[in-house]
């Protein structure tokens, strides 16, 4: 099974930003498409960005785009979100994603929490 651990989560003003790593545990991370995904209370999960296995390719929802970045490290087995120009309506539980090649389960982090003032 794919292990996936977030962090970099936090309390910033508006404005701010915030960096998010997502480790995920396996040697074949290469072969993972990695997303990002987040849900905020009394809310359903939303799709954020998703990078394909090379890297080369990225897809953002409409909310984030221009704002955030999705990048990966394979050596690292390390997806990342850099979130610039956060504003309130940014704040909710940011989960890790990752569908491996050729299986049909999605897998999930455990959530970190970003929280972004007025």
């Amino acid at each position: 099974q794919v292990q996936l651990v977030e962090s970099g989560g936090g309390l910033v003003q508006t404005g701010g930003s915030l960096r998010l790593s997502c480790a995920a545990s396996g040697r074949t991370f290469s072969s993972y498409a990695m997303g990002w995904f987040r849900q905020a209370p009394g809310k359903e999960r939303e799709f954020v960005a998703v990078i394909r296995r090379s890297g080369g390719s990225t897809y953002y929802a409409d909310s984030v785009k221009g704002r955030f970045t999705i990048s990966r490290d394979n050596a690292k087995n390390t997806v990342y979100l850099q979130m610039n120009s956060l504003k309130p309506e940014d704040t909710a539980v940011y989960y890790c994603n990752a569908k491996p090649l050729g299986v049909a389960d999605d897998y999930w982090g455990q959530g970190t929490q970003v929280t972004v003032s007025s």
